[in-house]
């Protein structure tokens, strides 16, 4: 619990990914803060106040700091309580799990930007720029074939990163996705999407 009286703002929109993540990591670690939901066409004016790019989730702590990228209010929420693990030793993810989020964030979601809003996109097909997306999706099927999760036995950083950006996808044809060579992405998938922690942060 923070000991100043006024509580951080996290404003947030409910169907963002980077979003998404950022408030697992909240909910996971108990940071108290408030949230506010953006409507994306008509931003408040309080949201560009402290971060000008008027992109979401932005975090404004207490003592007016603003946390603007995702990645950083998951990593910054956990250092002060990370019961799950999330992170590794000293409290910081490792460069491996780095190196994998920044490939999500750098080659998959634009990719999956495409396939999903391919009719902007009309120099290629829905299946071409699906096709490059799945690149991402065999390199985490094939590190879920030798293990649970993307590090290891339990979940991490890695996998709360990623997971709302695959969700994503699955839902862009969920019959194609159920249908496709990648088992283990599929059952990591659908135990995120049932989980506890998943369904409470995706509550209106």
């Amino acid at each position: 619990m923070q000991s100043s009286q006024t509580k951080p703002l996290l404003f947030t929109f409910r169907r963002c990914p980077f979003a998404i993540r950022a408030r697992m990591a909240i909910k996971i670690s108990q940071f108290e803060a408030e949230h506010c939901e953006v409507d994306l066409r008509n931003k408040p004016q309080a949201l560009l106040d402290c971060s000008p790019k008027g992109t979401v989730p932005v975090l404004q702590l207490s003592d007016g700091k603003v946390i603007e990228e995702s990645l950083e209010i998951m990593q910054w929420v956990l250092s002060i309580n990370d019961p799950e693990k999330w992170l590794d030793g000293d409290n910081m993810p490792s460069v491996e799990t780095i190196e994998l989020i920044t490939r999500n964030d750098i080659f998959f979601k634009p990719s999956l930007d495409k396939y999903k809003y391919a009719v902007h996109y009309p120099e290629y097909s829905a299946e071409y720029y699906r096709d490059i997306a799945v690149e991402f999706l065999q390199e985490l099927d094939d590190r879920l074939s030798q293990k649970k999760y993307l590090m290891g036995d339990h979940r991490s950083l890695a996998d709360m990163a990623i997971l709302p950006f695959v969700r994503q996808f699955y839902n862009v044809d969920n019959d194609w996705f159920l249908a496709s060579k990648y088992t283990h992405v599929i059952k990591w998938l659908n135990e995120f999407i049932q989980s506890d922690l998943f369904k409470t942060v995706l509550q209106k």
